[in-house]
């Protein structure tokens, strides 16, 4: 049976908020022989994962929120969402191509739809970064969440990993969460190897050089998903539904004693 620590929900809004006091630790559960760094269960806004918890952070006083995001990423119905409980307008820049949950699920909490051609991060990016200067009081919710915020507040995650993890095996977009874990577990003196399955971007060592531990080719072996980004693949452990983009992608690897840090779950994941 699961060790599964109690939900802690808070009210700050007009939708439960799970873990949202700050120094809330985000549970641990055992699930057979794999340990789940559940940080999926954090809610903000009604939309789950660490991830969110940098948006909310980076969305106080703005005036509006703009971000780039690749199509079948769920970091644009993260912003919607966000805007939408603080009562603010909210601009997505995307590719062209086919619409996807992501994008249908922005729509709905009342976002803004830009597309553009080609598509690459790089022009997204760009995109947004305009339209955010170019509105008084808007803020540009970054790429990826690439800041020192989503860095320090997922290094506060680190406190409840059990001793009897073996290795920590974690997916990889830009990287973010990845240097947020590598400084907590430098902070808290924890010499755990670390598995990082890179599922996003082609090279995300540029961003892991610049966010993460000097040393942190040290302890962490980075390797690639074998499927595409954009594939999805349908995964659990032990009951427990994971993001079909990012983490089920990382099960083929996984090892007794592992501890997965699940980072998040796309909240089009959990309608169905």
């Amino acid at each position: 049976m699961a060790k599964i620590q109690k939900v802690k929900r808070v009210k700050v809004g007009p939708e439960d908020f799970a873990y949202a006091e700050p120094g809330d630790l985000t549970p641990v559960e055992q699930r057979g022989k794999i340990w789940l760094k559940r940080d999926d269960l954090y809610r903000a806004a009604g939309a789950p994962g660490g991830k969110v918890r940098t948006c909310w952070a980076l969305a106080q006083d703005a005036k509006g929120l703009v971000a780039a995001s690749h199509r079948h990423s769920p970091q644009m119905h993260m912003v919607a969402r966000v805007a939408n409980v603080l009562g603010i307008p909210c601009h997505i820049h995307t590719a062209t191509g086919a619409e996807t949950s992501e994008i249908e699920d922005a729509k709905s909490y009342g976002a803004k739809i830009f597309r553009h051609a080609p598509g690459y991060n790089g022009v997204l990016i760009a995109r947004a970064r305009a339209d955010a200067a170019s509105r008084k009081g808007w803020r540009e919710i970054p790429f990826g969440m690439e800041s020192q915020d989503a860095v320090d507040l997922t290094a506060g995650q680190v406190g409840n990993i059990p001793k009897g993890a073996k290795r920590l095996v974690i997916a990889v977009g830009i990287g973010m969460s990845l240097s947020g874990v590598l400084w907590g577990l430098k902070k808290a003196k924890r010499n755990l190897p670390v598995l990082a399955v890179a599922v996003g971007t082609p090279k995300p060592e540029k961003f892991i050089d610049k966010w993460a531990p000097e040393d942190w080719r040290e302890t962490t072996t980075l390797i690639r998903a074998e499927e595409d980004y954009s594939t999805h693949v349908h995964a659990e452990v032990d009951g427990v539904l994971l993001d079909p983009v990012y983490e089920s992608k990382t099960v083929k690897f996984l090892k007794p004693g592992d501890l997965l840090w699940v980072i998040g779950i796309r909240a089009s994941a959990l309608k169905k």
